[in-house]
């Protein structure tokens, strides 16, 4: 028997009684995420009304999620008009989201933009959920809750406030990353092949599960449950189904799918796209959101790095490290590589511990931290979806 699977057995075999504090210091987590968002929504809806703008449409109906909700309405195959030249296919958009979204306005009288928060803020609680379960399981139930917090006080956490699939991929990929360190590798890979059906950053997930699987299989030489292949076997699934599927319509099945991207201008070119951005911004200057997005980037890398130096599990370092591969190789949209990181939540946890060690020794000091986190989280939130005029 695993350790993973010997705690998760020793955690069963404990009384109800036992399990009370976890299970409070749970809700406690998610409810100061829900409080964190609510007070970064409520500034967005200030900012709207003095700007004479409309809140709902700005959350639900912005960048990303017209798309989204037009393949929900009306399925796949139809081009919308864009900021970019060219053209830009709607099957670069992954279907779990939208699919989600047509489920609810089929069972609900929703329209689609409404449709679509109900899901993001279902799946960013799911998410803090899930973030909370991953960190207190590794180092306790206050740095679980500091995690928690963290994530929904990043700068672009605005985001798990709007109709867009970050929510959706984080919620799947902490549960996933809870289960595969809880050895309940069934969970494990059903959960990453939907992550991989939420975004096309979503195969990190997937990734996460065969690293785990694969070490664990190298470790008992090969002596592994079968839940745990067929674990392994269901993780790429879904990433995999869909871009197989895009191919096929595309009239090239291996290659189409990343036709599509490059129509939109994203592909891997081992950051060479992104430092020539950086030297242009550099040279010449840029719009705030850009160098924010830069050292956003380059603070993920640091905390990779510590991470590392932390001698984090191998799934966590495996989730996060793609996604951070993907941010840093990949061209195009420069802006949006923030966004991009919002599911490696495992990359706070150098904070997270931080923030704990504070307010036990300094308590004052970690209240003016976080309160400095969330003023900068909701005013830069409001100027990205009201005032940058940029691709979130």
């Amino acid at each position: 028997m695993t350790h993973a699977s010997t705690a998760s057995t020793a955690l069963a075999a404990q009384p109800v009684a036992a399990r009370k504090p976890v299970q409070r210091a749970g809700g406690v987590a998610v409810g100061l995420f829900l409080g964190a968002r609510l007070a970064g929504a409520a500034v967005i809806v200030l900012v709207a009304q003095l700007t004479g703008q409309r809140p709902l449409a700005l959350l639900g109906r912005s960048w990303d999620s017209v798309w989204y909700l037009g393949i929900a309405a009306h399925g796949y195959g139809h081009d919308l008009p864009s900021h970019e030249p060219g053209v830009h296919s709607d099957r670069a958009f992954f279907p779990l989201y939208p699919a989600l979204v047509r489920a609810l306005t089929a069972l609900l009288p929703l329209g689609g933009g409404a449709a679509g928060l109900l899901v993001s803020w279902t799946a960013a609680t799911a998410a803090a959920g899930g973030v909370y379960a991953v960190g207190s399981r590794l180092h306790g139930r206050a740095t679980g809750i500091a995690l928690v917090l963290l994530w929904g006080l990043l700068p672009h956490s605005v985001v798990l406030s709007m109709a867009y699939t970050e929510p959706l991929l984080t919620a799947l990929a902490a549960w996933s990353l809870y289960a595969v360190l809880a050895g309940n590798w069934l969970w494990a890979g059903a959960l990453a092949a939907l992550a991989g059906l939420a975004r096309p950053n979503g195969f990190a997930v997937a990734a996460a599960v065969l690293a785990a699987a694969g070490c664990e299989a190298w470790r008992r030489r090969g002596k592994v449950s079968h839940r745990l292949w067929t674990g392994a076997a269901l993780a790429p699934l879904g990433w995999t189904a869909y871009v197989l599927w895009v191919g096929r319509c595309e009239g090239d099945l291996l290659g189409g799918y990343f036709e599509v991207q490059r129509q939109w201008g994203s592909r891997f070119d081992f950051g060479r796209g992104s430092l020539h951005f950086v030297h242009l911004m550099l040279a010449h200057g840029s719009r705030f959101v850009f160098p924010v997005a830069l050292l956003i980037v380059a603070a993920g890398t640091v905390l990779y790095l510590l991470l590392v130096l932390d001698r984090a599990p191998l799934p966590l370092l495996v989730h996060s490290g793609v996604l951070l591969l993907i941010a840093l190789g990949g061209s195009g949209f420069f802006e949006s590589k923030p966004r991009f990181l919002l599911p490696a939540f495992p990359l706070l946890l150098p904070l997270a511990h931080m923030l704990v060690r504070t307010a036990r020794t300094r308590p004052w000091h970690a209240t003016v931290l976080v309160a400095t986190l969330a003023g900068f989280s909701y005013l830069y939130g409001a100027y990205l979806l009201l005032y940058a005029d940029a691709p979130l």
